[in-house]
């Protein structure tokens, strides 16, 4: 099959602070999320201007991949959509079918199985095409990278920089903590494949960590969980990322390195829970505290993207590092197998996605 583009899809983030509230509730429509949350969510925007750094941070990393497709002689315009603000992929479908696009690959900016991480990208897809219409291109979204060695290569370097800002008297007591976007237990049961006897987010998260632990040469390491929302009640992945920290302390740990190996870039949950929140908890107990950088800004990344493309063009061979099932691409918003994924019954308040 031939392609006549690439669309970067993504999660979206408001840029003024009027966009702050229509957003969020694009992001909870039909979950019964009460103003009083959204109100307190939108807080957290405010801190910065109302202007998350996710639609910026993919503008940047759409120019790099042009650069390298450039480089390689892949002749692919690349477009922009969002699932949740603006540019929303029903207009840039729209606008790709206006173009004369016929076929294209989809790049998410998730590296992740799961139904945030990956099904829900598959929906936004086929929901896009419906909007469109017959004119619609026919999409394939990319496979799963979450051990591509660019990225895993991106995140070794990124540690490496960040173990450099502990106090040197410090650095022979840091302990490395990765951390991704939680989710609720009940939807990481559900992912994967049903053969695949689920939780394959958290698996692949842990492998992703395991890689870039071994790579730097880290024998222990911890996998915590960040940005849960919802009812106490209901169980997420954890512990979570502040509760490690104190647990931390209380062992006598004297400074802390943590990667956000679960994000692609910096979302509002990588600079509000960690750059924020985890490194007023660090100081609170006296622990050096630095954070590693997300490889969407690495010169890597767009290598990354341009490999996962060259599959399709020329059948070149997947480039992994781990041993954890990644699958594969999904046509016009199809899935890998029956009941892959499968959304909670009932999603709980706030959440977000993982990526």
């Amino acid at each position: 099959m031939t392609y006549d583009a690439l669309l970067l899809l993504s999660f979206g983030g408001p840029e003024r602070r009027e966009d702050v509230i229509p957003f969020l509730e694009n992001v909870t429509r039909g979950r019964g999320v009460p103003p009083e949350r959204l109100a307190e969510v939108a807080e957290h925007y405010y801190h910065f201007g109302g202007v998350s750094p996710i639609n910026a941070a993919n503008r940047a990393i759409i120019t790099a991949i042009e650069a390298e497709f450039r480089r390689r002689g892949i002749e692919l315009p690349v477009y922009f959509g969002n699932r949740n603000w603006h540019p929303m992929i029903e207009a840039t479908v729209g606008e790709m079918a206006g173009a004369g696009i016929g076929s294209a690959l989809v790049f998410p900016t998730s590296a992740w199985g799961g139904y945030s991480g990956c099904r829900q990208y598959d929906e936004d897809i086929a929901r896009a095409r419906t909007a469109v219409g017959a004119d619609a291109p026919a999409l394939t979204k990319l496979r799963q990278y979450f051990d591509h060695p660019a990225l895993i290569h991106a995140f070794e370097d990124a540690i490496r920089v960040a173990v450099e800002e502990i106090p040197a008297d410090r650095r022979d007591d840091i302990r490395l903590v990765f951390t991704a976007h939680s989710i609720p237990d009940a939807a990481d049961i559900a992912a994967g494949p049903p053969a695949d006897g689920g939780r394959l987010y958290s698996r692949q998260v842990a492998e992703a960590a395991r890689l870039c632990a071994a790579g730097i040469g880290f024998a222990e390491y911890d996998v915590v969980w960040q940005s849960r929302s919802g009812p106490p009640q209901v169980p997420w992945l954890a512990p979570d990322i502040l509760d490690h920290l104190d647990a931390l302390a209380a062992d006598g740990v004297r400074a802390v390195v943590v990667c956000p190996v679960g994000f692609v870039s910096d979302h509002l949950e990588v600079i509000w829970d960690l750059d924020n929140e985890a490194s007023a908890r660090a100081a609170e107990h006296g622990m050096a505290f630095a954070r590693a950088a997300t490889p969407g800004t690495d010169r890597r990344f767009p290598e990354l993207v341009a490999d996962l493309v060259e599959e399709h063009l020329s059948g070149a061979e997947p480039k992994r590092l781990g041993a954890v099932p990644g699958y594969g691409c999904t046509v016009d918003g199809a899935l890998c197998a029956v009941g892959c994924c499968e959304p909670a019954r009932r999603r709980p308040p706030g959440a977000t996605q993982p990526g």
